[in-house]
């Protein structure tokens, strides 16, 4: 089954100039020309490009994702460096809620310290810090 750059974009909801990108940076190999210099994809494409799409729409870094079509191209190897990767990834996602819950407490304190009133009065604009005239 042979796809277009745009068919590709469609059926993965990916932009055409992302899947040059990716095409660029080596995430995805050089696709086959038609006659007339078109790009021509197949299934096994289709199928790297989904799981790129997936693994950066879970967070991963491109990165981490080159490192991940790595080892996954290694069929016969043991998936502890897939676990490895993940499990870290899991790990920077934990600190950034963790880093969000804080802030949303922080910022949920300033705001209940607003009372009303003018701006000359305003808690929130003076936690935030001096704000200097223009």
């Amino acid at each position: 089954m042979a796809l277009t750059i745009g068919e590709m974009g469609k059926a993965t909801n990916t932009k055409i100039e992302t899947i040059r990108y990716y095409e660029k940076i080596g995430l995805l190999p050089k696709p086959a020309r038609t006659s007339s210099n078109y790009r021509d994809y197949g299934q096994a494409e289709l199928g790297r490009l989904s799981f790129i799409r997936r693994s950066r729409d879970l967070g991963f870094s491109l990165d981490k994702v080159r490192a991940l079509l790595g080892v996954s191209d290694e069929k016969s190897c043991n998936c502890a460096g897939i676990d490895r990767i993940a499990s870290q990834h899991l790990l920077e996602v934990d600190r950034k809620i963790a880093d969000l819950r804080a802030l949303r407490r922080e910022l949920k304190a300033v705001i209940d310290s607003c009372d009303g009133g003018t701006v000359a009065e305003c808690r929130i604009i003076e936690a935030l810090g001096p704000v200097a005239s223009t």
